[in-house]
């Protein structure tokens, strides 16, 4: 079975945009999260001055199904080894320790975001994605490389897929969808506005719409049907283009392309040899 983890991570993540009593019980459980996971609800808003209300509630803030959820995630998180924290470069740094900080800061993005990743949400991800008569990906900024990467994955196995940086042609394209269609908004900081407005429109046009952004309440989540998280890390101060955000991102979307693939396989599998073919015969010097 796995380990259940990131509920530290939430609560780091979170706590900022959580109401009074919530954000008692949150800073109670950062400060002491050894003692937190032996508590009750009740004992938990008791030492929080609060109440067994305030932690159920902190809960479904968190997307749990319930206290028990997230002490395992804290357990989870104590269990493993957190001891690298992003790291910043210093002026005429070796290269070899700029490696080492970028790989690291890299690493923890990914590790932290597969640890806010809840099962049935990936799963409804998946489902839609499949179903799904076509796809419009929305980013603007170091989010449009992500947004360019999925259509570049999704085009391999057969979907109907487009990315967006012009907020003009993106509402263009999404005034003539239904139902049947998906408008993707990807956004680290979660307040794109123009990612927000694209999905509300689309959601006024009765389109599926999802949301790809860093962990807690945003303007983009509002919107969004299905909301998947990255970590939020911080990133370091030369952030050459949201670093760390970025491959947290291209990793979201690499499992969501992954899941699909193994899912039809058998489908999936013609496409992908097609898609080869289509290339090598690009290749070739000469041709009839």
């Amino acid at each position: 079975m796995t380990q259940l983890k990131g509920g530290i991570i939430a609560l780091n993540n979170i706590i900022r945009s959580l109401p009074y009593s919530e954000k008692k019980v949150a800073q109670y459980i950062l400060q002491n999260p050894e003692g937190s996971i032996l508590l009750t609800a009740l004992e938990l808003g008791r030492n929080s001055q609060t109440s067994s209300s305030a932690v159920i509630r902190l809960c479904k803030s968190l997307g749990y199904k319930g206290f028990q959820e997230l002490k395992l995630r804290v357990a989870g998180d104590l269990k493993a080894e957190n001891s690298n924290e992003y790291r910043d470069i210093q002026p005429n740094e070796p290269y070899k320790d700029i490696i080492n900080k970028v790989t690291t800061n890299t690493v923890k993005a990914i590790n932290e975001t597969v640890d806010l990743i809840h099962s049935n949400r990936l799963e409804n991800a998946v489902e839609t994605l499949v179903k799904a008569n076509s796809i419009l990906f929305i980013g603007f900024g170091a989010s449009h490389l992500s947004a360019i990467d999925a259509e570049q994955k999704f085009l391999r196995i057969g979907k109907e897929v487009y990315s967006f940086s012009d907020v003009h042609m993106a509402a263009t394209a999404i005034a003539n969808k239904g139902p049947e269609d998906l408008v993707v908004g990807i956004s680290f900081s979660g307040n794109t506005h123009e990612v927000a407005k694209l999905l509300k429109l689309a959601q006024d046009k009765d389109v599926k719409t999802m949301s790809i952004t860093k962990y807690g309440n945003s303007l983009v989540q509002n919107y969004a049907d299905i909301e998947l998280y990255t970590s939020t890390g911080k990133e370091a101060t030369f952030r050459s283009g949201a670093t760390s955000s970025r491959i947290a991102q291209l990793h979201i979307i690499d499992i969501l392309f992954m899941c699909i693939a193994s899912k039809e396989y058998e489908k999936n599998i013609n496409y992908l040899d097609e898609t080869r073919e289509a290339i090598s015969f690009l290749k070739q010097k000469h041709f009839n």
